[in-house]
């Protein structure tokens, strides 16, 4: 049982079970458990044995749409490389000053008062406005496509370790699979620049997405693109509450800024686990794992492995080398990352910079996001001086 007090801190287990049990089958939810560096990296290394792609194994989920997360290769190559056309650096470094622009009106909005809940003002809609800008999505619509991202989010997972799908999120799909299709005619009657209009030109060897990998795309930059950086933002900012001289350190020196990111995805996962199922009978660490088991690979864990990260428990802003696996490893490598990161980074920048000082506004406990997936606060409130608050 995976308990909310677990969720916040999982870190004590995951120590314990790296040396009690590093490869270990879980009978209640009849999944492989892998909590060590070396075997996390490998598995997400080797695509070839073990599968993103559960509907080979469950065919209950061919109900569920797929995207390049759950699929493998030839399809995910071709897949990725149509996208990383429509998904350039170019077209993320371009997306800085509207990055700076929105979190500066959101920090606006609420400054004055001298309260400020990280999460609620800033981490959750900063995602949100930026991918359904990127989409084409209006903004009287980004109510709604929170909701469904917030359904979508609080069950990754499920399906894989208990087979159960919940009919909520059948629902939720049908309703972002019809809301997306009136937006991929629109865009086909209408051309203009924005992702949607990129992926509906890619090509690679002659073929464009078909409108069911467009709508799949959709649904992973939904989710991924959203609720990652939500909590990635929310986690950087309780870790410098909880390490208040690395937070000084990085005041100092604004340059710092990226390698804490880089140390928070270490820290404090925002993606805690993800699944793979054994394409064929193989073993892990001397376990046989038989072809369609599911295998939990815990990112959370790999990261505080002291075998590849000198004191691992300790929150250090210039960490070098910092090899964490927070955005995946090998083909499956997030193709989001550098949104990320950027998002991040301007939203710490920029926080630091128009607020002096800050602390917790109450000592209340944290209240951990739904879900083993990911990993993250619902609310994470502040209190500062608003007088003292730098205007833009």
């Amino acid at each position: 049982m995976i308990t909310p007090a677990i969720r916040d801190n999982p870190y004590p287990y995951y120590a314990m079970a790296r040396q009690m049990a590093p490869v270990i089958y879980n009978e209640a939810v009849r999944a492989w458990n892998v909590f060590t560096y070396e075997d996390c990296r490998a598995i997400l290394r080797n695509h070839e044995v073990f599968s993103s792609d559960p509907t080979k194994f469950i065919p209950e989920l061919q109900r569920e749409r797929q995207s390049m997360l759950t699929t493998d290769p030839p399809r995910h190559t071709q897949l990725r490389g149509l996208v990383n056309q429509a998904f350039t650096p170019r077209r993320v470094a371009e997306l800085e000053p509207r990055i700076c622009e929105v979190t500066n009106e959101l920090l606006d909005a609420v400054l004055p008062t001298g309260r400020l809940d990280v999460v609620e003002h800033l981490a959750y809609p900063l995602p949100v406005i930026i991918i359904a800008e990127l989409l084409g999505v209006p903004a009287e619509d980004r109510a709604q496509f929170k909701r469904w991202s917030d359904v979508i989010v609080a069950n990754l997972g499920r399906d894989l370790i208990s087979q159960e799908i919940p009919e909520e999120v059948f629902a939720v799909q049908e309703e972002f699979i019809a809301y997306f299709q009136e937006q991929l005619e629109d865009h086909r009657r209408h051309p203009r620049d924005d992702l949607i209009g990129a992926l509906l030109q890619a090509e690679i060897d002659g073929r464009k997405l078909t409108p069911e990998e467009l709508l799949s795309f959709c649904i992973l930059l939904l989710v991924a693109g959203n609720e990652t950086t939500t909590n990635l933002i929310g986690n950087a900012v309780r870790c410098f509450l909880e390490h208040p001289d690395e937070l000084a350190r990085v005041r100092a020196d604004l340059s710092l800024v990226p390698s804490a990111v880089e140390e928070v995805l270490r820290y404090r996962s925002p993606v805690q686990a993800t699944i793979r199922i054994a394409a064929e009978d193989t073993e892990i660490r001397g376990n046989p794992v038989r072809r369609g088991q599911r295998v939990v690979v815990w990112i959370g864990a790999a990261n505080r492995d002291p075998a590849e990260f000198p004191d691992p428990d300790r929150f250090d802003v210039t960490r070098t080398p910092n090899r964490h696996l927070s955005f995946g490893h090998g083909i499956h490598f997030c193709l989001g990352a550098p949104l990320a990161r950027l998002e991040a980074k301007v939203a710490i920048e920029t926080l630091l910079q128009r607020i002096p000082a800050f602390a917790r506004a109450d000592q209340t406990p944290y209240e951990p996001v739904e879900g083993f997936i990911m990993h993250g606060v619902k609310h994470l409130p502040l209190a500062f001086d608003a007088a003292a608050t730098a205007a833009v």
